[in-house]
């Protein structure tokens, strides 16, 4: 391979990057259903057909920009391979972190809504995706509790149901309230109600 044709897929790679940024903002503003191609392709500083190039269509577009958001969070959760306890202080953490990207938040919070149509094109993408971080949040309070850190009469898949659902309403109350919510906050307070343990 040449040094211009490593210079072009470099090239390339930074312009994907930049769409997939604009187009988690503007779909984090305006939904799926109200965001155009045209305008993140003016956002991007390509032309229409240039984004094409890129992403033949919104929903490849949309479907990419979901799953550039699950690799980066999936890769901060599982660093160093947490279990437990320590899993669930980084949920915590992965809350703390949202705090500081509005656009994420409003991006999975709009889409996801949205998704709740059959006919959406991010339907089984939410599924799936709601099935894999429920199971995630399960698993680690079994961990907690074979750790001995998990207190007596907290059901596993009750509380990791629990951890999932706090953690989305948290980010709409902390969307509606301007960031005046601690996410963080009130899901460790949670968190440490249902162990032996502090986080």
């Amino acid at each position: 391979m040449t040094a211009e044709t490593r210079r072009g897929y470099a090239k390339g790679r930074a312009k994907r990057h930049e769409i997939l940024e604009q187009a988690m903002s503007l779909f984090g503003e305006a939904g799926y259903r109200g965001a155009s191609l045209r305008v993140i392709a003016t956002r991007s500083g390509i032309s229409h057909t240039g984004l094409l190039h890129h992403f033949p269509t919104k929903e490849a577009l949309l479907l990419a920009v979901l799953e550039h958001r699950d690799d980066v969070d999936d890769a901060w959760l599982s660093l160093g391979g947490p279990a437990g306890v320590e899993l669930l202080r980084r949920f915590v953490e992965l809350a703390a972190l949202n705090a500081a990207r509005r656009g994420i938040v409003e991006l999975f919070s709009v889409v996801s809504a949205e998704a709740t149509a059959a006919d959406h094109p991010a339907h089984g993408y939410f599924v799936r995706r709601y099935e894999n971080s429920v199971a995630g949040a399960v698993l680690a309070y079994e961990e907690a509790r074979v750790e001995g850190a998990l207190r007596a009469g907290i059901d596993p898949g009750d509380a990791g149901r629990q951890l999932i659902a706090l953690m989305d309403g948290l980010q709409v109350q902390w969307l509606l309230g301007d960031g005046a919510t601690d996410m963080a906050g009130v899901l460790r307070a949670h968190v440490e109600a249902q162990l032996t343990v502090r986080l």
